[in-house]
């Protein structure tokens, strides 16, 4: 009878012993996932904070330089000339030069020479930072 109680003892001790192993990679197993999923989170929150601060940024960088084109119809004087009106009204930021804006002029009034007279109507293009409705 001794013998069967060691033999027996045997057997369950190994299934304990199993058990054990079994349930220590089981615990493993969801520590590795668990420790998974918290590294994935931490990165999609930098991730996203990145962007979002990234976009903030750039939002405020746009509102700041806002300039809007406006058009206006002047008389030519005694004394105005094609260059003079450009170096009245011409933004440097909007033209490489001023040539750029006389060509622009010179389309719009469907003019195909520099030759402007006194008392004729141009229409010019300017920009303000301001809002007129």
């Amino acid at each position: 009878m001794n013998k069967k109680n060691k033999n027996h003892m045997r057997i369950e001790d190994i299934r304990s012993e199993r058990r054990i192993l079994k349930n220590r990679i089981r615990r493993q197993r969801e520590m590795k996932k668990n420790f998974l999923i918290v590294a994935m989170t931490i990165c999609l929150i930098v991730i996203g904070s990145v962007s979002l601060s990234g976009f903030r940024s750039n939002a405020k960088n746009d509102s700041v330089d806002v300039s809007y084109k406006y058009y206006k119809s002047i008389t030519v004087s005694n004394d105005d000339t094609l260059w003079s009106i450009a170096a009245e009204y011409m933004d440097d930021e909007h033209y490489e030069s001023i040539n750029d804006y006389i060509n622009e002029v010179k389309n719009m009034n469907a003019m195909t020479d520099d030759m402007i007279q006194y008392g004729e109507h141009l229409i010019i293009p300017y920009y303000d930072s301001e809002f007129v409705s």
